[in-house]
């Protein structure tokens, strides 16, 4: 996949009519929104294209609209916010069929410098399947130009994602990638296809299936590669060692054996627990205060299991975030929800806030960690799509950046 794409700095859009595609896909309260950092990470895309003298179209998905399009997941709180924050009219059709002739008429009606949100694309069910090349069709007809500034939907070839391209190509016009987008592909991109060495990567989180080619992958591109989480256990396993009632995923043992040998095949490092933060039995609520007791992992007991990372492990993961030079982080090293079994996220994250490498932290839980201990701005990028920078990191292709025209 070429990652040298066309962006909004490379095209004229003065008088054109310009679709963009936006990540509005916030979290909502009673029909409020309790965090507006998607809306935020949106602007300055906006603003350059409305500066430029643009006809600015957005549209974005929100939620999962399971059960057919609903006020609850109308994007038009998103209209309302963003209205404020660029201290202009947004004109928010509110059409079910997001490209009827409301919004037909809505982009008539339109002058340089005016903004249309279409509403959720969610809600039009061709979005999301194999037949949505006519709801591609009639979002290309809206416009002349697209931008793609979506990272965190950039995995899915849906209509308002990828489909729609092919349409504007056929017209003459051009696909090109928003700011938000270009960061993710230069970040993202960059640490995996050249990397500056040494050049670390920690996964965790639950299973080994949900990061099995990212394992395999990173293996080949990272000097070092740390585990923590629930599937540090399967390794630790797959080792010959007593892991307790801890996370394991017996039908992965082998695999785990496999990358083993290749890192030792490959002179890389596979870094795993030395020792766990160990529990009785789950807490319920997640949060609850829970006793712990910490075991190095030669001798873990049979009764119990481990939830996060002892103190020797911190440090061993600590110093080999300190002589790197490039760090991507993907999955929290326990159940970081609990504030008792989050010790190991917390020191992962302030080793790479005090590390002099380029960190990246991709997305998903680890970027929710990183940001509720107020050590995002520390990072020199934070992701804004789980799914699609884990998918960058297993290295394959992304609809959304393929389908942007390169330079």
């Amino acid at each position: 996949m070429s990652l040298n794409k066309k962006s909004v700095d490379d095209i004229n859009v003065k008088g054109k009519r310009v679709l963009v595609r936006c990540d509005f896909n916030v979290p909502l309260k009673e029909g409020k929104i309790t965090d507006e950092t998607r809306i935020v990470a949106a602007l300055p895309t906006i603003q350059k294209l409305l500066n430029d003298g643009g006809k600015v179209i957005l549209c974005s998905h929100l939620g999962k609209v399971k059960n057919g399009p609903n006020e609850g997941e109308s994007l038009a709180p998103v209209a309302e916010r963003l209205a404020e924050k660029l201290g202009k009219p947004v004109n928010f059709v509110s059409d079910y069929n997001v490209t009827g002739e409301a919004a037909t008429a809505a982009v008539a009606a339109m002058n340089e410098g005016d903004v249309v949100l279409l509403q959720n694309t969610r809600f039009r069910g061709e979005e999301e399947t194999k037949n949505g090349e006519q709801f591609s069709k009639e979002l290309a007809d809206l416009a002349d130009v697209y931008v793609c500034d979506a990272f965190g939907s950039s995995h899915r070839a849906h209509a308002s994602v990828a489909g729609v391209t092919k349409f504007i190509s056929a017209k003459g016009g051009e696909n090109v990638v928003g700011y938000l987008m270009q960061k993710e592909i230069d970040f993202l991109g960059k640490a995996v296809e050249n990397p500056v060495r040494p050049f670390v990567a920690i996964l965790g989180g639950a299973k080994v299936a949900d990061k099995l080619n990212v394992i395999d992958n990173l293996l080949e591109k990272a000097d070092t590669l740390i585990i923590g989480g629930g599937m540090a256990y399967t390794f630790l396993k797959a080792q010959g060692k007593e892991i307790g009632t801890s996370m394991l995923d017996e039908s992965k043992i082998d695999y785990c054996n496999e990358m083993m040998a290749k890192a030792e095949k490959l002179g890389k490092k596979i870094l795993l627990p030395v020792d766990a933060v160990t529990i009785k039995d789950f807490p319920n609520p997640i949060d609850a205060p829970i006793e712990t007791e910490t075991y190095d992992t030669d001798n873990m007991p049979a009764d119990r299991e481990g939830c996060d990372i002892g103190p020797k492990t911190r440090e061993l993961y600590a110093k080999a975030v300190a002589d790197a030079k490039t760090v991507v982080w993907n999955g929290p090293m326990g159940v970081f929800e609990n504030p008792t079994l989050a010790a190991g996220t917390l020191a992962v994250a302030e080793a790479l806030a005090n590390a002099e490498a380029t960190t990246i932290i991709g997305g998903g839980d680890s970027a929710a960690a990183v940001n509720q201990m107020g050590l995002g701005d520390k990072m020199s990028h934070i992701s804004t799509g789980g799914g699609a920078s884990l998918e960058f990191l297993e290295g394959k292709e992304l609809p959304g950046v393929a389908a942007a025209d390169d330079k």
